[in-house]
């Protein structure tokens, strides 16, 4: 799907603003202290890279799909990694949304103007990306660079929107960033259905009514910054209102998103024409599968069938940003983006009598999921819902490497809008376990008597882990040298030898050679001392953090298991083995054995690291800290050889 229009406005850090009463007008009488720096209070400063000094944001809703509005907003950065606040992009269609005027402006510590930018200066361009190849969103955008701290910016600008699925947000505070002064305001007609969603706040407008328009207005000030906690998600973090009206007008497409069956409804509508393929090609379809015996075993078969025989490209051209190309056209050219190739896949399954729900979903690793209570449009990517007698199987269309019926930690654990017959229906996508995402791996190391080595690593790989080693695939073999190095925190080999295998059933195999020159850490007094494997299963650490507000979220939870087999050179013996762990928190276990072997003069170890739950409370933070502290020292045990007498 397109980027939502409200995308930069919603998600940028600088606070958007307006002042609210009948007959608003935007106020010309701004203090002249806001655009000097040592006005800022200093508790405005504590955490702060940036002090949003005014925010204004005037909508005025004009009817379904229609807008006007006005942003006003004052910054003053305080250090470099408030930079980003000098910069400003704007997404704009000719047809249904426009910047009507740009203007911002650059001062010093002390006030004055130094700079001044319009929408002549802006920089003009497709909105492109590497996976979008065609669209008609443009962007505008402009950057100041600069030279001394602290710079107050200033932006002033109009916007004319004329295409409108939802009403965008305010997003008035970021992290690392205060706030002295924002206001919002909202007119909008009595009987549109207006309504309002806050997200980490609590504050409440103040409402007129007059001549049948409804006027809303927010205000905050003095809002000491947030520290940003390594692990935590914005969503969850930061304050956010999100409106919403009943009835919509989408390029040109009227609707009503007053509920979740009526948004549904809007898009089934927008799909009923181009979900069947032709005749002769489903009948084809019906003869390919005949041989297959179960629904489930079709489902899996037409689903790698569309994996290796289309492709993703992304053209999101007017109400094409949601309509699907025709499954003919995407079986024709053998190409489509995400919602084409669902749709297509559905109109696979079609062909061979098994229903099937194009499925609206918000991607990205832990991304905020929709808000059951409040219908709107939060998504940005359609999968596929095979209810099945027997299950329900969800298909992820838009990969050509994604292993039958998993999703991973792109869309699951949330909620996906159904597109049925009857309209939308909210339904939760599953969640994986730790056996979900293994990385399983077998490692023999032959170390020589001038403290070289030489090892073979064999990784099983499922989950998020698979997709790592797929992913490797497609890089340059000093770039695929680079990642496994870093991915594994390894020590520098002199050979790296990285030769990918089988993957089969959801499971990726990758092999690796390796030489070392100087395997061991320290030689001394004939004594020989390693670290008694080529990487860790684990590599991170965590700061102290005594007083932790939020959640820390992993991507997924995880299993990862190795065993390292360890062959002493001729003429050494053990000295001294690392003593076996077994380490323990709320949601995860790390367990290491070591056996010494002196018939072969092998030392074996067996290590095991789980991590139960993705996401962990704030309250079990330091728990988590005090954990993973420990497995890097047990990690760090030595395993020390000797020569023989």
């Amino acid at each position: 799907m397109i980027s939502k229009y409200f995308n930069r406005l919603l998600l940028t850090a600088a606070a958007l603003f307006v002042l609210a009463a009948k007959g608003y007008s935007q106020d010309k009488t701004i203090p002249k202290d806001l655009y000097i720096a040592s006005t800022i209070p200093d508790s405005l400063k504590e955490d702060a890279n940036s002090v949003v000094r005014y925010s204004m944001e005037d909508d005025n809703f004009i009817g379904p799909g229609k807008a006007e509005e006005h942003f006003h907003t004052i910054i003053t950065i305080l250090n470099e990694k408030g930079n980003d606040e000098a910069e400003m992009v704007l997404k704009y269609n000719r047809k249904y949304n426009l910047v009507n005027s740009f203007e911002m402006r650059v001062y010093g510590a002390d006030g004055t103007l130094i700079k001044k930018y319009h929408k002549s200066d802006m920089y003009d361009q497709l909105a492109v990306s590497n996976e979008t190849m065609a669209t008609d969103d443009r962007l505008l955008s402009i950057s100041h660079t600069i030279a001394t701290y602290p710079t107050t910016v200033e932006f002033i600008y109009d916007l004319d929107v004329r295409s409108l699925m939802d009403l965008g947000g305010w997003a008035y505070q970021g992290y690392e960033q205060s706030v002295q002064n924002a206001y919002y305001h909202i007119s909008i007609s009595s009987d549109a259905g207006f309504r309002y969603l806050n997200k980490n706040t609590n504050i409440k407008p103040q409402k007129t009514t007059a001549d049948k328009i409804d006027s809303y207005s927010w205000k905050v000030a003095n809002l000491k910054a947030f520290k940003h906690e390594p692990g935590s998600k914005g969503w969850r973090v930061l304050p956010a209102i999100y409106f919403a009206a009943s009835d919509f007008e989408f390029y040109g497409v009227p609707g009503n998103i007053s509920s979740w069956q009526n948004y549904g409804k809007w898009q089934q509508k927008l799909n009923e024409d181009v979900c069947t393929l032709s005749p002769e090609r489903a009948e084809e379809i019906k003869k390919m599968t005949a041989d297959i015996k179960t629904d489930k075993e079709k489902v899996k078969f037409l689903y790698e069938y569309m994996q290796h025989n289309v492709r993703y490209v992304s053209i999101q051209l007017g109400i094409g940003g949601w309509k699907p190309f025709p499954a003919t056209f995407v079986d024709q050219k053998k190409y489509g983006d995400c919602k084409a190739l669902s749709n297509y896949m559905s109109a696979l399954l079609k062909a061979v009598n098994i229903p099937s729900c194009y499925a609206i979903i918000n991607a990205g690793a832990n991304m905020q999921p929709a808000d059951p209570s409040f219908p709107y449009d939060p998504f940005n990517h359609i999968i596929l819902c095979v209810p099945l007698k027997s299950d329900t199987t969800w298909l992820e269309c838009t990969s050509q490497t994604q292993a039958f019926g998993k999703l991973g930690s792109f869309t699951e654990n949330r909620y996906a809008l159904l597109v049925t017959e009857d309209g939308g229906k909210l339904v939760k996508t599953p969640r994986s376990i730790d056996a979900d995402n293994q990385f399983n791996s077998e490692v023999h190391i032959t170390l020589d008597a001038d403290g070289g080595a030489k090892a073979k690593v064999k990784i099983l790989s499922t989950g998020d882990y698979r997709d790592d080693y797929l992913g490797l695939m497609y890089l340059k073999t000093d770039e695929q040298k680079s990642k496994v190095i870093t991915m594994l925190n390894m020590k520098q080999p002199s050979v790296f030898d990285f030769k990918p295998s089988t993957d089969k059933d959801g499971v990726k195999e990758v092999d690796i050679d390796l030489e070392y020159d100087k395997f061991c850490d320290i030689s001394a007094g004939g004594k020989q001392f390693y670290r008694p494997r080529v990487f860790d299963l684990w590599q991170s650490t965590f700061p102290v953090e005594e007083k932790r507000k939020s959640d820390y979220y992993f991507e997924v939870p995880m299993l990862k298991t190795c065993v390292t087999t360890i062959d002493l050179p001729a003429g050494f013996e053990i000295d001294a083995l690392p003593a076996d762990q077994s380490l323990k928190f709320t949601y995860g276990t790390y367990d290491v054995k070591y056996v010494y072997d002196a018939a072969k003069n092998q030392v074996v170890s067996t290590t095991k690291f789980n991590l139960k739950n993705h996401v962990i409370p704030a309250a079990k933070y330091t728990e988590m800290q005090v954990y993973m502290d420990a497995i890097a020292k047990a990690q760090n045990k030595k395993l020390v050889i000797r020569r023989k007498a």
